[in-house]
């Protein structure tokens, strides 16, 4: 029994460096260009790195709001993502999540594209919708 108990222990030790290790090399994958363009732009501010299908996510609060940039691996912004209420979205994605029966929207966020269109997103059990600057339906997205 005390050899099981060992055993399980040191298999526990072994995955959790494992996965502190992989947590540590997904930041240290950010590249400098991408880290220097954010500092250049929020010096001081703390940020959670993710990558996002070959992009990378700088996830960080602003004026107490939520915010994301996606970067490309140049350091250029893709998008900014700000958390918005929902009560801010368009009125015609509020109708459409009303109308399909869709549920509550629990997140809502502006996005805005490097060439400066909008669109917004609302959450709703898991699923982003996304919407025009009109609040038109564009797509949905599973997480």
């Amino acid at each position: 029994m005390k050899k099981t108990g060992a055993i399980l222990m040191i298999a526990l030790v072994l995955g959790s460096m494992t996965v502190f290790a992989q947590q540590k090399r997904a930041k240290a994958d950010v590249p400098t260009a991408v880290k220097q363009a954010f500092q250049k732009e929020y010096p001081g501010t703390k940020v959670k790195w993710q990558n996002e299908n070959g992009k990378y996510e700088a996830e960080f609060e602003q004026n107490g709001n939520e915010t994301s940039l996606l970067y490309d691996v140049n350091g250029n912004i893709e998008e900014t993502e700000i958390e918005i209420q929902a009560s801010q979205l368009p009125a015609e994605s509020k109708k459409y999540v009303l109308k399909h029966k869709l549920g509550k929207i629990t997140e809502s966020a502006m996005i805005t594209k490097a060439d400066g269109a909008v669109e917004y997103e609302a959450e709703v059990k898991g699923i982003d919708l996304i919407f025009d600057k009109n609040g038109n339906f564009i797509k949905k997205i599973k997480k």
